[in-house]
């Protein structure tokens, strides 16, 4: 499953296994904007607290409606997610498509990150 596995990340601590399967979560476009009130992740610098005035000015820069998606759409992302699953030869364990958000645990060769990425892409090409 990718380079995850015996990584020491502590000196006195046995190496870590590779893990079973990776939990994926990503939200449809505008939906969770920088600055939201539950809170939001800024790449390279983790969690990040909710900030309005940093929301209004992601809302600002947004040139269409946040991403809600239908019954219909919701079950044309589960089926490319299986599809592209089967491509990759990746596991998948479960798939649930909701209204603003996907979940996704998976076990795949390649590092987590890049797994949702290309889950995610192929998903928008609906």
């Amino acid at each position: 499953m990718g380079s995850f596995g015996n990584a020491k990340t502590r000196p006195n601590e046995p190496s870590m296994p590779d893990p079973l399967a990776y939990f994926r979560t990503w939200t449809t476009s505008g939906t969770w904007l920088p600055g939201d009130e539950r809170g939001w992740v800024l790449k390279g610098k983790g969690f990040q607290f909710p900030n309005l005035e940093t929301k209004q000015l992601a809302a600002d820069r947004m040139t269409e409606p946040p991403c809600t998606l239908d019954d219909l759409q919701r079950e044309i992302v589960e089926e490319t997610v299986r599809d592209h699953c089967t491509i990759r030869n990746w596991k998948l364990h479960a798939v649930n498509c909701r209204t603003n958000h996907v979940h996704v645990v998976v076990t795949a060769n390649l590092a987590p990150i890049t797994v949702r990425d290309q889950l995610k892409a192929w998903s928008q090409k609906i």
